[in-house]
């Protein structure tokens, strides 16, 4: 069993140590209660949901799943179509968008759940993706997530969520050349992430901008209170959880001022 992650914590010069969890639920179509016990024992700051419901009542069921977790809704669900942000009651919201991603006739219409946050004195935009299952389409999706974290305003930026392809594709590739693979920069847990029985392949993954310490990175086990039944029952893919250490922002001490180029 590998040593368990830091706590979650705001140290004194503001920088924050986070804990994020990215999870495919599957729509909630599972067993929602095994469910909520792993998120709650991964004990999240920020959770990157993919496939969350979208259709009859579906704010409800992303309500109850944070009420479960005690968590909140951030962004997302079937206005990002699919992809979901909760957040515990640590982060302040500066502002958060949902964004459909251009629709290829016969396949599924996918998006991004985005917000910026504040830990402390860490400020982070955040981004829940869910990729094409198709290739050709994956590719310029994964371009439009890059440029939507450099839109974002935000000196550092996590991106999490299930790619539907293994480190070796080249959408997964082209991410990872922009940002840390966070299981690469420091790998801790399981790697494998699907099926969640038997996983043979990693297909999902917490990324983050550089500027942000990577203390771990993978599947959890042996988490307090859940059972390997849980993780089966829960949904079809297992959980990556992340330990992310990120600098407070520097702000000028009080009374200073800033220097100006004199006109000419």
């Amino acid at each position: 069993m590998p040593t368990p992650l830091p706590p979650s914590r705001t140290d004194r010069d503001g920088s924050a140590l986070i804990r994020v969890l990215s999870y495919n639920i599957r729509s909630l179509r599972d067993d929602e209660d095994a469910l909520a016990r792993v998120i709650r024992a991964c004990e999240p700051d920020l959770v990157f949901a993919q496939e969350a419901p979208r259709f009859f009542r579906w704010r409800k069921h992303a309500a109850r799943l944070a009420a479960k977790t005690d968590l909140v809704v951030l962004s997302g669900g079937a206005t990002a179509s699919g992809p979901l942000l909760l957040s515990s009651l640590r982060a302040t919201v500066e502002r958060t968008e949902d964004v459909l991603l251009p629709l290829t006739p016969g396949h599924h219409r996918r998006g991004f759940a985005t917000a910026v946050v504040r830990f402390g004195g860490a400020r982070v935009g955040v981004l829940s993706c869910h990729l094409s299952l198709d290739a050709e389409e994956r590719y310029p999706q994964s371009g439009l997530l890059l440029d939507r974290l450099a839109a974002m305003d935000a000196p550092y930026t996590i991106a999490a969520g299930d790619l539907n392809e293994p480190p070796t594709g080249r959408s997964f590739r082209r991410i990872a050349s922009g940002l840390q693979d966070c299981w690469t920069a420091a790998p801790w847990g399981g790697e494998h992430t699907f099926p969640h029985v038997g996983p043979d392949r990693r297909i999902d993954a917490v990324f983050a901008s550089r500027g942000v310490e990577v203390l771990g990175c993978g599947v959890p086990s042996g988490l307090p209170g859940v059972t390997p039944e849980d993780l089966s029952a829960a949904t079809d893919h297992l959980p990556v959880l992340a330990a992310l250490k990120i600098p407070a922002l520097k702000v000028p001490a009080p009374g200073a001022r800033r220097s100006e180029t004199p006109a000419i």
